[in-house]
């Protein structure tokens, strides 16, 4: 099992993030579609999840019945998960030559239990740092909108986890801490309007795919 980053890494590696209701799950089949159409061998995953330690502390993450967690609680096992996920799934995939696409990564605790929980950035980065190393995203793909933009799909999920529960206010938080994010790597953080229709979102994701896969070495 690989528990480094991999030295010279052969597959990229894709993130999709963005609030509850985007469409995440969606377009991760896609861009697992696209890239396999372009050639490429895919693994797509997940976090909190990917490997069966992370999937079980997932569970305990998102119980919508819990007692309340304190938000450090939180990020630590979010980062638990991480670790466990990248040793077992990410790096080794990524060493062998996959494009490995994820539905969240640590953009997301910067986002949510940083902007949405408020907690330092700092504190966030330490573990970041920790876990990860220099590691990070290839392309991240933001589905960005607002509150009010992705109620509809909300509300058609029925059952709701702990983080679903939260009110706009929180939400509000995580939204501009993934934009601020953008603003300071436009380079890897590429802004999808997810309010746009699945057609429209899936061509400006499809284009952004085109381009980083064109000079990707």
């Amino acid at each position: 099992m690989t528990s480094e980053p991999p030295a010279a890494k052969r597959g990229a590696f894709i993130t999709l993030e963005g609030v509850e209701g985007v469409g995440k799950s969606t377009n991760l089949a896609f861009v697992g579609d696209w890239l396999r159409q372009a050639g490429k061998p895919v693994l797509l995953t997940r976090e909190p999840g990917g490997v069966a330690v992370a999937e079980r502390i997932r569970e305990i993450l998102l119980a919508s019945d819990a007692t309340p967690m304190p938000p450090l609680t939180e990020l630590l096992l979010m980062f638990a998960a991480r670790s466990a996920h990248l040793a077992g799934r990410v790096w080794p995939a990524l060493e062998h030559g996959e494009w490995v696409v994820c539905d969240r990564f640590t953009d997301a605790s910067y986002a949510y239990q940083g902007g949405g929980r408020l907690l330092p950035e700092q504190v966030i980065a330490t573990l970041e740092a920790t876990v990860q190393g220099d590691f990070r995203p290839d392309l991240t793909l933001l589905l960005d909108a607002s509150w009010q933009g992705t109620r509809a799909r909300r509300d058609s999920r029925g059952t709701a986890d702990r983080f679903e529960l939260e009110g706009q206010a929180f939400f509000d938080r995580v939204r501009r801490t993934y934009l601020e994010r953008a603003q300071r790597e436009p380079g890897r953080i590429r802004i999808i309007d997810a309010e746009a229709d699945l057609a429209g979102v899936q061509a400006a994701i499809a284009r952004e795919l085109a381009a980083f896969t064109a000079c990707f070495t």
